[in-house]
């Protein structure tokens, strides 16, 4: 395993524990601290390192492997089978365009354009095939 630790639990954070692992752990492969084929602590283990309750690091690691991002072979253990694209959470593409539609509107705005000149222009730029 890497240097350090895997993730990191805050517990002065609002966000509960079981969001902060699954974030960290889907962080640890999207930014590549972790690969596909690696092998994931053992439930015991990360509980033990993080000093959290062993049930919050079972669930976080069977919302995974729903998920796709990991796989869990009884006997042998947890291991990584998403791409650092594959383990970013579902919704992170839809903010990431909330975020980009929200930046064009208010330039668009500023620039003296409503969002229906904005949604003209889109579809007619779609028609050219660009």
């Amino acid at each position: 395993m890497a240097a350090g630790p895997l993730v990191s639990i805050d517990p002065r954070d609002r966000t509960p524990i079981y969001a902060q692992l699954e974030r960290g752990l889907r962080a640890a492969i999207a930014t590549a601290r972790l690969h596909a084929g690696d092998q994931l602590p053992t439930v015991r283990q990360l509980a033990v390192d993080l000093q959290i309750n062993a049930n919050t690091v079972a669930r976080v690691y069977a919302e995974l492997e729903r998920a796709g991002v990991i796989e869990t072979r009884r006997g042998i253990g947890s291991f990584v089978t998403a791409t650092p694209q594959q383990a970013q959470p579902p919704d992170q593409h839809r903010r990431q365009l909330r975020a980009f539609v929200t930046r064009v509107i208010g330039d668009a705005a500023a620039a003296g354009f409503t969002i229906d000149d904005v949604a003209a222009e889109l579809r007619a730029h779609r028609q050219k095939g660009a």
